[in-house]
């Protein structure tokens, strides 16, 4: 059983942000919901594991509207 991973992981985040920010450039807030939620589900088959999942499941609803993570 894996746990999910809440330390830094990603190389060069602040690329990372700057290409999520180029992806949504020029659509609309709808598209940008649907977009996320492609991403998201995208994402989530790859991780594959529930327990991860859910932990980051909890994990954004309990610091909805923070930073924390």
């Amino acid at each position: 059983m894996s746990h999910l991973n809440t330390k830094p992981n990603i190389s060069k985040p602040d690329d990372f942000y700057e290409e999520l920010l180029v992806l949504h450039g020029g659509r609309s807030e709808k598209e940008s919901e649907a977009l996320n939620a492609k991403l998201i589900l995208i994402l989530a088959n790859h991780i594959g594991d529930r327990t991860v999942l859910r932990e980051a499941m909890e994990l954004a609803a309990s610091t909805q509207g923070g930073a924390e993570a």
